[in-house]
């Protein structure tokens, strides 16, 4: 990778990975409409940032011109929105995705990484969530991304770009919003525990994640641009209920704060956790849930307001 392109890189993991991709010496362009990003979160790196939405393909086109690889993170990643708005949701995932992939196609693009989602896999009990497994995607938001996975799939067929689909569990770090469209269970419970606030769980708290500290995905996502080919999962292959991470998250900030209960989203999955053989092939060096977690908790509690925090 020379001159690389992140599409969101001003949000939440999109700015990790801009971050990243500067300190390994690479020239970065930044795609954002900074609907949800924030211009602060890449402002400290020496980076090109186009302030344009995927779903404008001349924006795009201009945005790409001289890129060798394409992060495509871009995307509306609420599943409650999705399934309140499907045809906004659709225009931003799917017909965005088209227009990054004909613009690589046209500029000649190598490699294209998309982001992809474990909610593709749906509400199956089975468990882990296996790259052989028939998607069963149960929202608008985790059908778009399938249709971006095999789009990425049939431009690297048809066009002979290098397409890299990554499948994200339940990711969770630095900066991101705890009030994002996002499942943020992570940064909710921190704030709140912070504050001594009651945290909220929907439904009965026994659904089970795979959360996946936010440079550790970077990592894997850096090293499948450069090695990596097809359909990936990237999580830590192990899981914790709703109810445990909140009681966790409580005890580490040193505070009371309570737990209730609401009624479930539309649209959530109850189980869900990764089958990491094929990523943990790449034998990237990772940092951890629990020390991920404990670097999350401290940089929130340097925020003014850990429920409103700045980048």
């Amino acid at each position: 990778m020379r001159t690389v392109c992140v599409t969101g890189g001003c949000g939440f993991i999109g700015s990790h990975l801009v971050e990243a991709l500067v300190e390994k010496g690479c020239t970065v362009k930044v795609l954002d409409n900074l609907s949800t990003g924030r211009k602060e979160n890449i402002a400290h790196l020496d980076v090109e940032l186009y302030e344009g939405d995927i779903r404008d393909p001349d924006e795009v086109v201009r945005a790409l011109h001289g890129v060798d690889t394409i992060f495509h993170l871009a995307a509306q990643i609420s599943v409650p929105a999705s399934i309140e708005d499907p045809l906004t949701t659709e225009e931003i995932n799917v017909r965005g995705t088209l227009n990054v992939l004909e613009a690589a196609k046209l500029h000649n693009v190598s490699t294209v990484v998309f982001a992809s989602s474990a909610a593709v896999y749906g509400d199956s009990p089975e468990c882990p969530k296996r790259l052989d497994m028939i998607p069963q995607p149960v929202s608008p938001y985790a059908i778009t991304k399938l249709a971006g996975e095999y789009y990425v799939a049939m431009y690297q067929r048809l066009c002979g770009i290098r397409g890299v689909s990554a499948r994200f569990f339940n990711v969770f770090g630095e900066r991101q919003d705890p009030s994002s469209g996002y499942a943020a269970a992570v940064p909710a419970f921190i704030s709140r525990a912070l504050k001594g606030d009651p945290l909220t769980i929907f439904g009965d708290g026994e659904q089970t994640r795979d959360f996946i500290y936010v440079k550790d995905l970077v990592a894997y996502l850096i090293a499948l641009a450069e090695e990596g080919e097809g359909l990936y999962n990237i999580g830590y292959g192990t899981y914790i209920t709703i109810n445990q991470l909140a009681r966790t998250i409580i005890s580490l900030c040193g505070t009371e704060a309570s737990i209730v209960y609401t009624n479930p989203r539309p649209g959530d999955v109850r189980y869900s956790y990764a089958d990491v053989d094929r990523i943990t092939s790449l034998s990237v060096p990772l940092i951890g849930f629990e020390e991920g977690l404990q670097r999350t908790i401290e940089w929130f509690s340097t925020q003014e307001d850990p429920l409103h925090p700045r980048g």
